[in-house]
């Protein structure tokens, strides 16, 4: 059952009490994305064990336990389920159904300002913050750049968008990641400007 749902959703993280708990579990809005288009659900899990679940005409309060590690049990409309609890990232959160082959995939919206009522709000979203975090690793990064057969660097973007702003180098130089060893990605400096 865990096969299917790492080979749906990749590289998520077991949820860890000491790290998630508090700062991104409890009293966050969850919008449940599973079935958004026919009804919006957001959960809330707070302390003592209680969960809202919040729909537009109405609020149900149930329960939810956290049994070992990053296994709960929820008490739902149709009794009670097991789940294992993963994180995609801060605010992508998993339920994967213990009994089933089944998952509820969930979205953070307490720090967004923006409603997501529907499939296309969702893509936004994750369109929004997937910009905004390649945006920051590209700030923070550094690349090497090749030209006429010799390599230069390491350099930050905002460098090297400054060397061709100077003419000092072309934009169409191939660019390697300090971490990476060869440049057969074939990205080009001007490829990093399009991301600022």
């Amino acid at each position: 059952m865990n096969d299917y749902l790492h080979n749906t959703i990749p590289n998520l993280k077991p949820f860890d009490y000491e790290r998630h708990h508090d700062s991104h579990f409890i009293n966050q809005q969850w919008v449940l994305v599973n079935g958004i288009s026919k009804k919006k659900a957001v959960y809330i899990f707070r302390d003592d064990n209680i969960l809202e679940i919040q729909h537009k005409d109405a609020s149900i309060t149930t329960s939810w336990t956290l049994s070992i590690q990053n296994i709960f049990t929820i008490e739902t409309e149709d009794g009670i389920i097991t789940v294992k609890a993963y994180f995609k990232d801060n605010d992508i959160l998993v339920l994967n159904h213990q009994d089933k082959q089944e998952f509820a995939l969930y979205i953070n919206t307490t720090n967004y300002n923006e409603d997501l009522n529907s499939i296309e709000d969702i893509q936004s979203f994750l369109k929004d913050k997937y910009k905004k975090k390649v945006n920051n690793i590209i700030h923070k990064h550094e690349f090497y750049y090749i030209s006429k057969s010799k390599e230069f660097g390491p350099f930050t973007v905002e460098e090297l968008k400054e060397k061709v702003k100077n003419e000092t180098i072309s934009a169409y130089c191939f660019v390697r990641d300090v971490n990476e060893y060869n440049y057969d990605k074939r990205m080009r400096i001007i490829d990093l400007m399009q991301e600022l």
